[in-house]
C-alpha cells in the first residue's frame, strides 16, 4: 500500500489549509471531512471526493478505511507539520477526505426530487448546532434539508464534524429565501413552525411534514411563523428558560416519526 501514497506539494498543502475559510470552499467547490467516522460516512455515500489525506503515524485508525476508497481517489501521505496546517482537531485521527460539493440545483428541481419529511432551518448561525440538527434529521428520517439565506454553511468543518457525516446522506439545499420558498413547500407539505412561547404540543401528523425551525437566540420571525399550518411548542415543567435548539428539534422530529 505504501507505493500508492502520493507526496503533496507545498502548494497543495497551502490550498488545503485555505479550505478552513468559507470563501475558498465556495471557490474550489471542495470542503474537508476530517476524522474516521466522517470519512467512513462519506465513502458509504454517493458523494464524490477529490482526495484522501493521511497521517502515516496514525495508520491504526485509518488502515481499514482506505481500502474502501474508490480507485480514482488519490491518497496523500502528509508529514506531521503539514497535518497541523490543515487539521481542525486537537487529537487528530490522521484521515481527512476532500468532499466535492454537489452540483447546484434550482429550488424547483429540489422540490421535485424531495420525498419524505423535510427540515427547514432559518438563520442558524452556530455550525455545531447545525451539525447536530443534521445528525438528528437523518436519524428521524427527515432526509430533505432546506437552509435559509444567512444560515451557517453545511461545509463548515464544525458542522461536518458534529453531523458525524450524516450530511452525506441527506438531500440538502442552501441559501434559500424562505419567504418565497415556503408557499411552494406548502403545496406538497404540511408546514409546522416551532414557537417557544405558544402552540400545540408536538404530535404525529399523517402527512409529509416540513418542520420549520428558527435560531436558538431569536426563534422564527412572525412573517414566517404565520405561514405555518400549525405551530408547536414543547411543554415543560422545569425551571430552565428553554431547551437547546438541537434538543427541541429532536423531540419534534421524534413525534413526527412516531406511528
Amino acid at each position: 500500500m505504501e507505493n500508492k501514497f502520493l507526496t503533496p506539494s507545498q502548494t497543495q498543502v497551502k490550498a488545503w489549509a485555505r479550505l478552513a475559510g468559507a470563501k475558498f470552499r465556495k471557490t474550489e467547490k471542495v470542503f474537508p471531512a476530517e476524522g474516521v467516522k466522517v470519512t467512513e460516512e462519506l465513502l458509504a455515500s454517493s458523494w464524490p471526493l477529490e482526495a484522501i489525506l493521511l497521517l502515516p503515524e496514525k495508520r491504526k485508525y485509518w488502515e481499514k478505511i482506505v481500502t474502501k476508497a474508490p480507485g480514482s481517489a488519490p491518497l496523500y501521505a502528509l508529514s506531521g507539520t503539514q497535518w497541523q496546517k490543515i487539521s481542525q482537531d486537537k487529537e487528530p485521527e490522521g484521515i481527512m477526505a476532500l468532499a466535492v460539493m454537489p452540483r447546484e440545483e434550482s429550488f424547483t428541481d429540489y422540490l421535485a426530487c424531495a420525498s419524505g419529511n423535510m427540515l427547514i432551518i432559518h438563520e442558524i448561525n452556530n455550525p455545531g448546532n447545525l451539525g447536530a440538527l443534521l445528525r438528528s434529521a437523518l436519524w428521524f428520517g427527515f432526509n430533505n434539508i432546506v437552509l435559509s439565506t444567512g444560515s451557517a454553511e453545511y461545509t463548515n468543518p464544525k458542522t461536518v464534524r458534529s453531523s458525524m457525516g450524516s450530511l452525506f446522506h441527506l438531500h440538502l439545499i442552501s441559501d434559500i429565501p424562505l419567504k418565497k420558498a415556503l408557499p411552494e413547500i406548502k403545496k406538497s407539505y404540511y408546514l409546522v413552525g416551532s414557537n417557544v412561547y405558544a402552540g400545540r404540543a408536538p404530535h404525529f401528523i399523517q402527512k409529509n411534514v416540513a418542520l420549520l425551525l428558527g435560531s436558538e437566540s431569536h426563534g422564527l420571525p412572525d412573517d414566517l411563523l404565520t405561514m405555518a399550518d400549525e405551530q408547536w411548542s414543547i411543554p415543560g415543567s422545569g425551571k430552565a428558560d428553554s431547551l437547546s435548539l438541537p434538543q427541541a428539534a429532536a423531540i419534534m422530529m421524534y413525534e413526527c416519526a412516531k406511528k
